[in-house]
């Protein structure tokens, strides 16, 4: 053979839902790490270079679909 098995693993990279439904959180806190947008950003999101969704406002997280294919999560206020 002219190559060998990789002697070594990769390190990893913490990928997924931070915050899940209905948690409270606060602006600029992550909300999902992911590669590509499986997840789209919705109301009071934005989406980072590394496609990483954070809050822009205080409030409760929600997942939804918006069709079959896409999911988009938002950020809903809380009203005191």
């Amino acid at each position: 053979m002219a190559h060998a098995t990789n002697g070594r693993d990769s390190n990893p990279k913490y990928l997924g839902v931070k915050v899940y439904g209905f948690q409270v959180v606060k602006p600029g806190q992550i909300i999902l790490k992911q590669r590509g947008t499986q997840f789209l950003p919705g109301k009071n999101t934005y989406l980072g270079k590394d496609f990483t969704i954070h809050s822009k406002i205080e409030g409760k997280v929600n997942f939804k679909y918006l069709n079959k294919n896409k999911k988009i999560v938002e950020v809903l206020p809380i009203n005191n």
